[in-house]
């Protein structure tokens, strides 16, 4: 990752890496009895310093990060480099697959809510400090960030990652974490999973034809969970693969992996 910033001034030090661009996860690393905060809020820290933050979509606003150390604060800022996001078309779509029927929207209301508590889940595993590998292989058909305007009426941005491959393909987990959600059949998502890597990072999958974990699971770096499909409202076999801190803050998994395997 790159590095965005170094400070150190006699024992207080504050090193931050990653790309300060909109979509980013950044990690940093302060003195471990210090205190953070950022942009006023208190960021828990792991026993070795360890804290994470991350810029959103639409973030254009610098973020201030305050370590108060042996009684003193130190404050760097942070800039967010926008970024130009793509627009996607899709036409021809049942209606169904545009806007839900009515019949349904208690349904999704539920689920939705589901989904934030599973993603509001808070652990102490430092599974966040792996390097992530790719979750599935297959063909990148869909990315972070972009508007889609299905059958001519605009969405809301997609917030996944899409890997397509054929009904069966193998999902593992990119890094280790712990299972919150393990369900088959969720309106908009189907067969989904969620997990949870430490100190508000969680992952999730969507549209699985399998779902080969429960909640309360640990699993591995590169362990099966499931299996990609075309499950919930999909036009096509492919993961949806998503990245939060927390529950609102969505970033853009490509942005957390090594270039795909070509040979």
């Amino acid at each position: 990752m790159l590095v965005s910033g170094s400070v150190w001034a006699g024992d207080y030090f504050l090193n931050i890496q990653g790309e300060p661009v909109q979509g980013a996860l950044l990690i940093a690393q302060t003195n471990a009895d210090a205190k953070v905060t950022i942009d006023g809020e208190t960021v828990k820290t792991d026993p070795e310093g360890y804290f994470m933050f991350g810029f959103g979509r639409f973030d254009t606003e610098p973020k201030t990060i305050t370590v108060t150390y042996q009684e003193q604060a130190h404050q760097k800022t942070i800039p967010v480099t926008p970024r130009d996001f793509p627009e996607e078309r899709i036409d021809g779509l049942p209606a169904d697959k545009v806007n839900p029927p009515a019949s349904f929207w208690e349904r999704i209301k539920k689920e939705q809510a589901e989904v934030k508590q599973a993603r509001a889940v808070w652990s102490e595993d430092r599974h966040y400090l792996q390097d992530f590998i790719w979750p599935a292989t297959g063909r990148v058909s869909g990315v972070y960030g972009s508007r889609r305007i299905l059958n001519g009426e605009p969405k809301r941005p997609h917030y996944g990652m899409d890997i397509a491959n054929a009904t069966g393909s193998t999902v593992v987990a990119p890094i280790s974490g712990t299972v919150t959600m393990a369900v088959d059949d969720h309106y908009y998502t189907g067969g989904t999973i969620i997990l949870d890597h430490g100190y508000g990072l969680n992952s999730t999958y969507l549209h699985l034809s399998q779902v080969n974990v429960k909640v309360g699971q640990e699993v591995q770096q590169g362990e099966k969970i499931g299996e990609i499909g075309m499950t919930g409202r999909a036009t096509g076999p492919h993961l949806d693969w998503r990245i939060n801190l927390g529950t609102n803050v969505r970033l853009d998994p490509e942005l957390l992996l090594p270039p795909p395997d070509t040979e």
